[in-house]
């Protein structure tokens, strides 16, 4: 069955599609907040610790000032990532590099899933301008086409693609679950841990500048665009042979040391590890021991990124070698079959939700 293909601006109300505030100016402890492109990821929106901006500065753009039920689409940087607006951030603001789609002719959930086609998302790579970085122009966003089937069968559809999204959003509960036992557990045994410098644990690989000459074809490589927001049509992707220790696979632990300083469980396919992030091989000790003993230098780390007089804040390899708690080897071993199977749980929920 031929389905029309309709361009998005004829599908929005008045034809507008707006974007947010260009320059949020200064972080508003009691403010409005607003969304950022780094807050959109996979499906839904970030609520933790957002950026404020003043109410006056939020009332000159009222344009984007949120309602509920809107779609939220990232069109600079991670151009791509989108997320219907639940009523309960109604009242917040968006931010420049974020577009407020408000379809009028179908739902918000309708056009979401169209933006996740193969053929749409190919129609908006061919459409980004990246001069400075990936940058998708509202006017071609206007003239993006999607898919209108009648009402029924959008609506059969949308109920199947619902029951998924329900799914993802369990899976996505238990991996928080199980990462949070694992953090409060690991916490428990420290009564009668040990300090050992953080070096001792693993062996952390530093990637290398992979994107250069990018094939566009083979292994993704895991930039830290890669490990924050996902798969998007900024990725690189490139046929080279690299050795082991710069792969990263499903389980595998990787470190943000630039930048947003992160820890993250690699779930996707094989990937090449780009240059700011570790690869982190557990050298005699449980992965989990590894991820908690380095979320307990997190805050240090930033700490010590943010009193950098550079462009962006880093950790040196010598921090490595600061003493961090872990438990003695006994708890370790005691513990270790059930705070593994939590790693693996998690990791198994998050390849699901992929798939998914």
């Amino acid at each position: 069955m031929t389905w029309p293909w309709i361009a998005l601006g004829n599908l929005v109300e008045r034809a507008d599609i707006p974007y947010g505030i260009v320059q949020p100016g200064h972080h508003e402890r009691e403010g409005v907040p607003i969304v950022r492109v780094k807050d959109l990821t996979n499906g839904s929106i970030s609520r933790s610790d957002p950026l404020r901006v003043a109410p006056a500065i939020s009332r000159k753009h009222q344009r984007t000032v949120l309602k509920g039920g809107e779609l939220l689409l990232s069109i600079v940087g991670s151009v791509g990532e989108a997320a219907v607006v639940p009523a309960s951030l109604a009242g917040w603001n968006v931010a420049r590099a974020i577009a407020v789609v408000r379809p009028t002719e179908v739902t918000a959930d309708w056009v979401r899933y169209c933006l996740q086609i193969p053929s749409v998302r190919d129609s908006i790579t061919s459409m980004l301008n990246t001069t400075v970085q990936a940058t998708l122009n509202l006017s071609d966003l206007k003239r993006l086409e999607i898919p209108v089937p009648p009402c029924s069968a959008r609506k059969a559809i949308a109920e199947v693609l619902g029951a998924l999204d329900d799914k993802i959003a369990a899976n996505a509960r238990l991996t928080r679950s199980a990462d949070e036992l694992l953090s409060v557990t690991f916490q428990s045994l420290l009564h009668a841990g040990q300090y050992v410098p953080l070096s001792r644990l693993a062996r952390f690989v530093n990637g290398r500048a992979f994107t250069k000459g990018a094939t566009g074809t083979g292994r993704v490589v895991i930039r830290i665009a890669e490990l924050n927001s996902g798969i998007g049509g900024s990725t690189v992707y490139n046929d080279l042979d690299v050795v082991d220790d710069h792969l990263a696979r499903p389980g595998d632990l990787l470190f943000a040391w630039s930048g947003s300083l992160t820890v993250h469980r690699w779930f996707r396919p094989e990937g090449i590890v780009n240059q700011h992030i570790f690869k982190v091989i557990p050298d005699g000790v449980p992965i989990w021991v590894v991820k908690c003993a380095l979320d307990q230098k997190l805050t240090d780390f930033k700490a010590i990124a943010a009193d950098k007089a550079t462009t962006m804040g880093h950790i040196q390899r010598r921090h490595l070698d600061e003493p961090v708690l872990v438990p003695d080897a006994a708890a370790m071993r005691e513990h270790d079959p059930a705070m593994s199977a939590l790693w693996q749980r998690a990791l198994l929920a998050e390849q699901e939700s992929l798939q998914l």
